[in-house]
């Protein structure tokens, strides 16, 4: 078990039992070794693990983000504290409401841990601590409207760009 903590919380890890991890406090760094590295469920776990806990002492010193565009006519987002819809899975919690072509607005309840903003109404700028919970959430989102090849509208996370097809003259 290892405990993460950083100015923006702190975060546990379940490490694999072949796995060990020795903090050099003068150096200030970690070092994450297996049992058998010829064995290859280990080795490619290490790699795992070692990406698992980068993204933990991240996101408890840094932050993770996820940056959403919503490219369409008339696409708009906004952040509510209530939904017409749905009821909130905890006390307190934001819901994301897109306006996406659809005759009603989808309503997204927020994850614990994630802040979500709108800079602007087609900007949706989320943030949290877990990069899992974050990009999940942004992945959540964009399957209400992936981008489409042909008018290039849709839903885009953190700089996506989509090549735009030729139309089809028949």
């Amino acid at each position: 078990m290892v405990e993460v903590e950083g100015p923006l919380g702190k975060m546990v890890m379940q490490l694999p039992p072949y796995a060990s991890l020795v903090h050099d406090q003068t150096n200030r760094k970690a070092v994450l070794s297996v049992l058998d590295a010829s064995k290859r469920k280990q080795r490619e776990m290490w790699g795992t693990t070692r990406a698992y806990l980068h993204n933990h002492v991240l996101g408890v010193s840094e932050g993770h983000t996820a940056i959403l565009r919503l490219v369409g006519v008339g696409f708009r987002a906004s952040i509510e504290s209530s939904a017409l819809t749905k009821q909130p899975e905890y006390p307190g919690q934001e819901f994301v409401s897109l306006k996406v072509g659809y005759s009603h607005p989808i309503e997204l309840g927020l994850p614990k841990g994630v802040k979500a903003s709108t800079p602007q109404p087609t900007r949706i700028l989320l943030e949290g601590v877990e990069k899992e919970v974050v990009m999940q959430f942004a992945a959540k989102i964009r399957m209400w409207r992936k981008p489409e090849p042909y008018k290039g509208k849709g839903i885009f996370v953190n700089g996506e760009t989509i090549k735009l097809k030729a139309k089809k003259i028949t």
